[in-house]
């Protein structure tokens, strides 16, 4: 059986979202001082962007806007993913780092597909576009 979601903090994406937001945070630490206005800056705010797009998305109401915050959940995410390419190309990450965190990030791409796909299953109480 499977547990009822309540909140967004009880959602599987959101809890991967959050922990992979923090592996990026970590990663990013090492990044060189002339990156914090740029790569640092943009790696974590897109990374950060994920849960709380998802966030947003549970507290809509209507399929469309639910849809759509998952939409920026999934741009964030693949966001995050060039700005991991970026990093490594200019020998700030690892590659195998690097390779696990857009994996990661792959994943809950997926997740947030299946969501957008199936938005009946995940919308808490919906409401009619109609009145």
């Amino acid at each position: 059986m499977s547990k009822k979601i309540l909140r967004h903090q009880d959602l599987t994406v959101y809890q991967k979202a959050i922990e992979a937001s923090m592996e990026i945070f970590d990663v990013s630490k090492s990044f060189p001082k002339e990156e914090t206005y740029s790569l640092t800056d943009q790696i974590r705010r897109a990374s950060r962007s994920v849960p709380a797009n998802i966030a947003e998305a549970w507290r809509r109401r209507y399929v469309a806007a639910f849809i759509s915050k998952l939409n920026d959940a999934e741009g964030e995410a693949a966001e995050t993913q060039t700005w991991l390419e970026l990093a490594v190309r200019c020998d700030y990450v690892d590659r195998e780092v690097a390779k696990k965190l857009f994996l990661e990030y792959d994943e809950i791409i997926a997740m947030l597909v299946s969501m957008a796909n199936n938005p009946e299953k995940w919308i808490l109480f919906p409401m009619s576009a109609k009145k």
